[in-house]
Order: C-alpha cells, then sequence, then structure tokens
C-alpha cells in the first residue's frame, strides 16, 4: 500500500511547517465498529449525523435529544480507546519549534487530552469540506501549502486536497481509494518517515529494530497461525497494524517463547486478517489448536504483501536472528 516518496516528491514544493493529525481512525483506535455504521454517514457532523439516525430509526427524539443521551456513553468508550501503533511515538516526537502540530477533533467537541496542540472546531459542513483544514492552518498561523495531514478516511483526504495540503493517508481496507489523492499511503504510522518532508527524523531505532507500546493479542495457536478462540468469530485489531513484528508468546504452561509475527491483509476472503507466528527458539512443535497470548514489543518491517515461504528461508532465518538479538536487550523484556 505504500507510494513511493520519491516518485510523488514528498519534499518537493512547499516547505512542511505544520502538521495536522486527524484523531479517530489515525491516532486512536475508536473506528472497529465503524463497518457497522451507514456509510451515508461517514465524516459528517455530529449533529447531521444524530438528525440521520433519529429518521431512520424512527426514534421519538429531536436530534439535539439524542446527542444529550448518547454522548455519556461516546465519553465512556473514548476513555477507553488505544493508541493505533506508532501514534504515541509520533505524538511524542514534538517537531516543535520546527513544526507546530494541531490535533483536529472531529468527533466530540470537547477538550481531549494529548502531548500536543488541541484546537476545537465547530463544524457546519460536512468533513469533506476543505475549510476544517484550512481553520487549523488558521489557528497555527500556517500557509495551507506548509501543512502535512495525517489522515485515514477517504473524506478527510479529499478535503486536506481541496485545500492543497500534503498528505500521509493511513488507511483502513475499507478506504483504500485514498491511494490516487494522496502523497503517500502507508499501512501503518510505525512506516511514517519526517525525513522525507525535510522534517528531523526518528532517532528511536536500536540496530534494525524499533520499540513500540506493546500490542496485546490471545487465541488459538493452530498450524502457525494465531487464530480467533471462538467459531465465526475475528481477531479484533485494526489493519493499521499490519507489518513484520516480534515479541512472546504464552502457551498454556509451557512458559514463554521468543516469536516473530506477521500481521497482513489477505482480501481474498472475508476473514481477511492473518497473524502468522514463527517460534524462534522452541526446541518442540506446539500442539494443535493451543491457546496463545502474545505480547509484541518491537517492530521491524512494513508489509509487502508477501509470506514466507520455502524459498524464502532465509530472509525468516535473518529476520529471526534480528527478533532472537533484540529481545535479550532489556528494551524488549519480557511483559
Amino acid at each position: 500500500m505504500s507510494c513511493c516518496c520519491e516518485s510523488k516528491g514528498c519534499n518537493e514544493g512547499a516547505k512542511v511547517l505544520a502538521v495536522i493529525f486527524d484523531l479517530d481512525g489515525t491516532l486512536l483506535n475508536t473506528e472497529l465498529d465503524r463497518e457497522k455504521e451507514e456509510k451515508k454517514r461517514l465524516g459528517m457532523t455530529q449533529k447531521d449525523s444524530a438528525a440521520i439516525i433519529v429518521n431512520d430509526y424512527e426514534l421519538p427524539l429531536t436530534p439535539d435529544q439524542f446527542i444529550k443521551e448518547i454522548t455519556p456513553l461516546y465519553r465512556e468508550r473514548w476513555a477507553k480507546a488505544k493508541a493505533l501503533p506508532g501514534a504515541n511515538r509520533l505524538v511524542k516526537k514534538n517537531f516543535v519549534p520546527h513544526c507546530p502540530e494541531a490535533l483536529r477533533y472531529a468527533k466530540l467537541e470537547s477538550s481531549f487530552s494529548l502531548s500536543t496542540i488541541l484546537f476545537q472546531f465547530h463544524h457546519s459542513s460536512k468533513k469533506s469540506n476543505c475549510c476544517r483544514f484550512e481553520e487549523a492552518a488558521k489557528k497555527i498561523c500556517v500557509d495551507a501549502v506548509n501543512c502535512l495531514v495525517i489522515e485515514d478516511s477517504l473524506v478527510g483526504v479529499k478535503a486536506a486536497n481541496a485545500a492543497k495540503m500534503k498528505i500521509v493517508a493511513v488507511p483502513s481496507r475499507r478506504e483504500a481509494d485514498c491511494h490516487g489523492l494522496a502523497n503517500v499511503v502507508l499501512h501503518s504510522l510505525l512506516e511514517f518517515q519526517p525525513e522525507l518532508w525535510g522534517l528531523p527524523p526518528f532517532d528511536d531505532w536500536l540496530d534494525n529494530t524499533l520499540p513500540i507500546d506493546p500490542i496485546h493479542l490471545s487465541g488459538l495457536y493452530v498450524s502457525g497461525c494465531l487464530e480467533e478462540a471462538t467459531e465465526n468469530a475475528t481477531l479484533v485489531f485494526p489493519d493499521q497494524a499490519v507489518g513484520l513484528y516480534f515479541g512472546w508468546a504464552k502457551v498454556d504452561t509451557d512458559g514463554n517463547f521468543k516469536i516473530l509475527v506477521s500481521i497482513n491483509i489477505d482480501f481474498s476472503c472475508v476473514g481477511y486478517k492473518r497473524i502468522h507466528v514463527y517460534l524462534i527458539d522452541a526446541n518442540s512443535d506446539l500442539k494443535h489448536k493451543q491457546k496463545m497470548q502474545i505480547h509484541l514489543v518491537g517492530y521491524i518491517r512494513a508489509w509487502d504483501n508477501k509470506e514466507f515461504t520455502s524459498t524464502e528461508l532465509e530472509k525468516l532465518e535473518e529476520y529471526k536472528s534480528i527478533a532472537r538479538a533484540s529481545l535479550d536487550l532489556p528494551s524488549f523484556t519480557c511483559l
């Protein structure tokens, strides 16, 4: 999914002086249930969306009454929202004084605690309207052409494009149409390279690996893959978590194992998310359909839409060696 920066000219044209982040679906994992929403409501303001819900379900409420009733539930859910892989790293990488940051918070019009600059916007138009991004640029006293937008949705990408801003899209599978409008399309925020935009580079890589906020998964270990523990269910993790990781696995009472994990997307089937688990130092094969808890603590590279076949065993062993060495370091201790 990644687009080549060289062909698009990431650092060509106007210099990037500010970064504008989307929040839900880009920095925070708040959109796992979004596929259940009606497509016509995506990108709308809260009041417009409420009006459609009230009408569609024939609720005995006005849109304002519905908002009043539903807001406490939203707040409770948002309090439990987790950062997407790479989000904390990106936000904590304070580009100031080189680059002011703005957080565009579109879902709830209230304050939110993050280590970046937060601006509140009271929208009267749909998310596709470029005025939001122009307003954000105006708030931080930067011209729109000098802004870099990091977005997950097609409507947000269209808005930023209309505002003549540079765009990094980190879309889910259902927002894959972002390719033609964004300067760069990434699978994960972990792939973001600020130096390609003339911004200070990250300096947190340890040799060939990157420490990450732990990703916790659990399921059944079946023939080298992690599968959902219950029938007809899917593993709950965002599309923007794909890549090659390493960490620790706990299997029943057999202790902890060092593992290399490939998280990818298979567009050919309904259960499109795939988690391949490669044991690094295990001396024996695990039992079929054994319960497994996974704690991923490091990242190696982006997903390249390929699996490790028998002809690529040498490459697999190379990645295992990298992961093995890193897992012996204090930065990647078992949690």
